[in-house]
Parts: C-alpha cells; sequence; structure tokens
C-alpha cells in the first residue's frame, strides 16, 4: 500500500500504523492538486508495488459560505483539492488499471452532494456533487475493462476536519456543535472515520465485484429523514 499526504508526517504515521499490524505500506508526500505531484505519486506505487489495484481519492477541505461570501480564491482551492484531485489520479492511475486488466476506485464523497445541510456549503457541496457525476462517468466508461468506480458518502462524522471550520457556524463552542450534529442523525450519534473506512474496503474488495457506478450512503439515517 501507498499511503499519501500532503503532510508526510501523516503519511508516515499511517505507514508505521499499517506495518506494526503485519502490512506493508509505503509512504509518500503529494499535492493531489497539482499534476506533477499526482504523476508522480503514481510512478512512486508502480516502483514500490509493479501495480496499482486500488485507488481511494479520500481528501477534502472545507470553506463555509454561499455565493456572495465566498471568496474566488476560496472557492477555486477547494475546487482543485476536493474535485480536480480525482481527475489527476484518475488520469493517472487508470492507465495502470487498464494495463492489470482490473481495478477499484473508490471516491469519497459526501452527503453535502445530495441535500442541505443547515448552512452555505457551496464550494464543497459543489466538488463533492462533481465527484458523483464523474465516479458515474468512470464507472461506465471503463465497466468492459475490468475497472470499477464507486463513491461513498459520509454523512455528519466527528473527525477533526469538521472542529475548527465548522465551529462558528454552531456558535464557536465545539462540544455544543457536536452535540446538536448528534441530535440531528437519527441513530443519536454521528459516524466516525472508521464507519467511512469499512465501507470505502467493501467497496475497494473483490466481495463488490458486481458493484460500480452507485453511491453508497454512510450518514446513521440523516438523508432518509424528512427535511
Amino acid at each position: 500500500m501507498l499511503a499519501v499526504d500532503y503532510r508526510i508526517e501523516a503519511a508516515l504515521e499511517t505507514a508505521e500504523t499499517i506495518t506494526a499490524e503485519g502490512g506493508k505500506c509505503v509512504a509518500a508526500r503529494a499535492n493531489v492538486a497539482d499534476s506533477k505531484d499526482v504523476q508522480a505519486m503514481a510512478a512512486e506505487c508502480i516502483k514500490h508495488f509493479g501495480k496499482i489495484d486500488v485507488l481511494h481519492n479520500n481528501v477534502g477541505i472545507v470553506e463555509v459560505g454561499g455565493p456572495v461570501e465566498t471568496e474566488e480564491d476560496a472557492w477555486n482551492r477547494v475546487i482543485a483539492v476536493n474535485q480536480s484531485s480525482v481527475f489527476l489520479t484518475c488520469k493517472y492511475v487508470i492507465p495502470h488499471m487498464l494495463q492489470n486488466g482490473a481495478g477499484s476506485i473508490v471516491n469519497i464523497a459526501s452527503i453535502a452532494a445530495i441535500r442541505w445541510l443547515g448552512f452555505p456549503y457551496l464550494a464543497y457541496s459543489a466538488a463533492k456533487a462533481a465527484m458523483l457525476g464523474m465516479t458515474q462517468n468512470m464507472a461506465v466508461q471503463y465497466a468492459g475493462q475490468g475497472i470499477r468506480a464507486n463513491c461513498v458518502l459520509p454523512g455528519f462524522m466527528n473527525t477533526p476536519l469538521i472542529r475548527e471550520p465548522l465551529k462558528e457556524t454552531y456558535g464557536g463552542n465545539v462540544d455544543e456543535m457536536i452535540d446538536q450534529r448528534d441530535a440531528q442523525v437519527p441513530t443519536g450519534k454521528m459516524g466516525d472515520g472508521w464507519d467511512t473506512a469499512y465501507a470505502a474496503l467493501f467497496l475497494a474488495s473483490d466481495e463488490a465485484k458486481y458493484i460500480t457506478g452507485t453511491s453508497l450512503v454512510v450518514d446513521g439515517g440523516l438523508t432518509a429523514r424528512c427535511a
């Protein structure tokens, strides 16, 4: 496995955890919004492992605001990191999958792609919605060549990503924010990173060999509840 992060320290931490569990993992640094970095990332994986079986796109940044409040630079940054990164990774990884005659792409989107979450999330929602269309398009294009592409749509998750960017939207108090978000979920609790991970692992695996072009919602029933 090649663990890639913008911060090499984070990739190394992941690699150490996997190695400690008996797996094999190499850490690498890349800015997934940079074409040269992504191309080098794919080459690094081939160098260490000889092929690429699974591409897992799990990056994202958050900017709160609608079209008036959002600065152009912020919009461009969110689209580059959350959307264009998927284009770039697929551009440089799919050719290797085609050589293998098989591959699985799992993109982590969000329920923000399909519904209003209580506050303006324009750039983030736009990027995640685009990811759904991109995934379906690639799924059909490459279905006959052994490559599958699917999305996971996490709902409210209690992860570090939400705390600083979103706390002001909930009055500036992180504990209050967590309580309010928990209360909105029908199961009574936000999910965590493992909930997303298990869904992604299933879609990447051979157990999902007949699943492509789909979006798996992981949200504790939130999107099933009437707004």
